[in-house]
């Protein structure tokens, strides 16, 4: 995969991936991310590298994320929060506003409701859910994957890892594409209504910035794997 990461987010994963490993807690998860797993979810902010702020103060490790909280994250900062059965990676320069609008928990603990992505970039991973990430050009509905997203200064970033979303307008809310994918298989590039690039509103991307090592770390914090290391999962 294509990488450009940020000197900040190389110490981010150095920190979560001792020696070539995982670190003492993510290597106990690890060891119960299968569909079997009985391991407890531990909630709030797992990790974080450099300047991480929850609603302007400083983020502490173990710290729960609730709705309507802001994460911010400065130049060499990088965070890994747990909500329900979901897990974000937030990179550095981002702002994420986590379910202020449409938040819903179901009577057996599914969290629903809308993330909104002002700056920056995340990878998050989702149990059952029906969540949107909205950015500034594309509102990306979420039912149950994983997905990588990045605003950028004039469209935004969105690799469907695996699973389903809808690529709708954050306006009108008509949806430009349905994406359906088994391994980063449909990246998007989602520019404004008013661009002037030639492809249109939804361009085809690379995948850039996001590995696989990533989706798992995150996946085995809520006792889970990618479906693309499952058995009989297709190659990529």
């Amino acid at each position: 995969m294509v990488s450009g990461f940020h000197i900040s987010r190389r110490a981010m994963i150095r920190n979560l991936l001792l020696a070539s490993g995982f670190a003492p807690a993510m290597m106990a998860a690890l060891s119960h991310a299968n569909a079997n797993s009985n391991a407890p979810i531990v909630p709030g902010v797992q990790e974080r590298s450099g300047d991480v702020r929850l609603n302007g103060r400083p983020a502490e490790v173990g710290q729960l994320v609730s709705p309507g909280d802001i994460c911010t994250t400065g130049a060499d900062g990088s965070c890994v929060i747990v909500i329900g059965e979901h897990v974000y990676l937030l990179r550095e320069n981002s702002e994420i506003e986590f379910y202020a609008e449409d938040f819903e928990k179901s009577e057996n603990g599914f969290i629903s409701g809308k993330i909104k992505i002002l700056a920056g970039a995340m990878l998050a991973v989702f149990g059952k859910t029906e969540t949107s990430i909205a950015t500034p050009m594309v509102t990306i509905g979420i039912r149950g994957t994983a997905c990588y997203t990045q605003v950028q200064r004039d469209r935004t970033y969105a690799c469907v890892c695996y699973g389903v979303a809808d690529l709708s307008d954050p306006i009108s809310g008509e949806v430009l594409e349905r994406v359906v994918t088994k391994h980063h298989d449909s990246p998007r590039y989602v520019y404004a209504p008013d661009a002037s690039n030639a492809s249109g509103r939804v361009e085809k991307a690379l995948v850039i910035d996001h590995t696989d090592a990533e989706l798992r770390m995150l996946e085995a914090l809520v006792g889970r794997e990618p479906p693309f290391d499952k058995a009989g999962a297709e190659p990529y």
